[in-house]
C-alpha cells in the first residue's frame, strides 16, 4: 500500500487546477444576478482570491484570463503577470471574447458580417499579443456562432469561414502555443452551433493545423453523452487538449464539480489513468482548468469545493487495480471488471488527501482553514467600501 500511496501522492503532484478570473466577480444568467459583497470587481482583486484558493489547496498556480473583462486598451499586460505573481500565482490560459460585442450579432469567425470577422481578428491578434507580454502558452476559444433559423445562413459556409479564421490565428499563435477549442450542442445558437460537439471541434483543429487541440468543457453535453468515451478516443487521436471542469443536470455548466454525478467525473479520471497506465500515452499536457461563475455560492468556497472534489476523484481513479481490471476483462466478466471501479470509486481518500497537503504545507481541511481565515468577512468590508467610493454597483464581467 505505501507503494500505491506514493505513487498517487506523485500523481497528485503532477495535477494542476487553473482557476477562472471571472469565477471571482459577480456574474449572473440572461435573468439577472445576485451579487456578493465579497465579489471581485478588478483584476487585482481576482487575482488575490485565486491566490488563497491557490494558497489553501496547493494546486492552484495559475489563473485564466478572460482578455475583455480583464485588460483594457492601454493596460500593460506585463503588470497583470507581476501583479498575479505578488499574489503567488501566474497567467495561464488567454480566453477570447467573441461573442459579447455588438459586432457578433450575427457570429464572430463564421459570421458573414465581413466586419464581423475583422474585428475578431484583430481581437484574437491582440490576445496572442497579450499572451505573449504574459509567458502564456495557452488560447482558450469558445464560440457563440450558430444560427437561430433554418435558412438563415449557408451551413457550409459558415463551416469554412470558421475553418479559416482558426487556421489564420493557428498560424500567427507562437510556435509553443496550443490553441483549445471548446463546444457546446447549443445556446446562444438553438437551430445549428458552429462547432457543437468534439467531432465539429475535431476536424476544426485537424483543418487548422498541430497547434490545435479539443476542449472538453464537461458541462457542454447533451443528455446521456458518453463523456468519458469522448475523453478515450480523443487521448488515443492525440487530440485531448483539456477540460472545463463544471457540471450540468441538462446541457449546460457553472455548478461545481461533481455536485450532480461525481462517478461520471471519476470515470473520465479513470480514462486518463488508463490511458497513461495501459496504453502508455502521454498525458502530462491535459490542461485541467475551471470554468465556473457561481450566482449563489460564494465564489471562493465554490472554487475550492470544486478543487477538493476534483483531487479526490482523481486520487480515486488512481487507485483503480487496473491489472485485476485487465484481467476481468479478458475474462470478460463484467462483475468483477465494474467492481474494480466501484471499489476504487468507494474508497475514503480524504485520509490520504489530508497527508499530501500535510506534506505540501498546507492544512489538512482546505475549506475549514479558509474559513477560519474570515477573510471573506474582510475583503467584503474592504470592496463594499471600494465600490461605493466609485460609484461601482458590482463587480460583475457580465449579466
Amino acid at each position: 500500500m505505501a507503494t500505491d500511496r506514493e505513487q498517487v501522492f506523485k500523481h497528485l503532484d503532477e495535477f494542476k487546477i487553473e482557476l477562472p478570473s471571472w469565477g471571482f466577480a459577480d456574474t449572473g444568467t440572461r435573468f439577472g444576478k445576485f451579487v456578493q459583497a465579497a465579489a471581485a470587481s478588478t483584476i487585482d482583486q481576482k487575482l488575490a482570491d485565486a491566490g488563497v484558493v491557490n494558497k489553501y489547496t496547493a494546486c492552484c498556480p495559475t489563473v485564466a484570463v478572460h482578455v475583455l473583462w480583464d485588460f483594457t486598451v492601454g493596460v500593460n499586460a506585463t503588470e497583470t503577470a507581476a501583479i498575479a505573481k505578488k499574489y503567488g500565482v501566474s497567467i495561464g490560459s488567454i480566453n477570447p471574447n467573441l461573442f459579447q460585442d455588438q459586432v457578433y450579432k450575427f457570429g464572430s469567425a463564421a459570421s458573414p458580417n465581413e466586419s464581423a470577422r475583422q474585428h475578431a481578428h484583430r481581437h484574437v491578434q491582440d490576445c496572442i499579443s497579450i499572451g505573449k507580454a504574459v509567458a502564456s502558452r495557452l488560447y482558450s476559444f469558445w464560440f457563440a456562432d450558430g444560427i437561430n433559423y433554418p435558412g438563415q445562413d449557408d451551413l457550409i459556409a459558415r463551416k469554412r469561414r470558421m475553418s479559416a479564421a482558426l487556421r489564420q490565428w493557428h498560424d500567427a499563435s507562437p510556435a509553443d502555443a496550443t490553441l483549445l477549442i471548446e463546444y457546446k450542442p447549443f445556446e446562444p445558437a438553438f437551430y445549428a452551433t458552429d462547432v457543437a460537439d468534439w467531432g465539429m471541434s475535431y476536424v476544426f483543429c485537424k483543418e487548422a493545423g498541430p497547434k490545435c487541440k479539443v476542449l472538453v468543457d464537461t458541462g457542454h453535453h447533451l443528455p446521456g453523452a458518453n463523456i468519458e468515451q469522448i475523453v478515450a478516443w480523443l487521448i488515443d487521436e492525440q487530440m485531448l487538449g483539456g477540460f472545463h471542469f463544471n457540471d450540468r443536470k441538462y446541457a449546460d455548466d457553472d455548478l461545481t464539480l461533481g455536485s450532480i454525478d461525481p462517478y461520471a467525473v471519476f470515470r473520465i479520471f479513470h480514462e486518463i489513468r488508463t490511458a497513461a497506465e495501459v496504453h502508455g500515452k502521454d498525458v502530462s499536457k491535459i490542461a485541467y482548468m475551471i470554468d465556473q461563475s457561481h450566482n449563489l455560492k460564494p465564489k471562493i468556497e465554490a472554487m475550492i469545493q470544486t478543487v477538493m472534489g476534483a483531487q479526490e476523484l482523481y486520487a480515486k481513479a488512481c487507485l483503480v487495480d487496473r491489472r485485476k481490471l485487465a484481467d476481468a476483462q479478458a475474462a470478460m466478466d463484467i462483475v468483477a471488471a465494474e467492481s474494480c471501479l466501484k471499489d476504487a470509486f468507494f474508497t475514503d481518500v480524504r485520509p490520504l488527501l489530508a497527508e499530501w497537503r500535510k506534506r505540501k504545507g498546507v492544512d489538512a481541511d482546505p475549506m475549514a482553514a479558509y474559513r477560519a481565515s474570515g477573510y471573506e468577512a474582510r475583503v467584503a468590508t474592504e470592496r463594499e467600501a471600494w465600490r461605493a467610493a466609485r460609484g461601482v454597483t458590482s463587480g460583475g464581467s457580465y449579466a
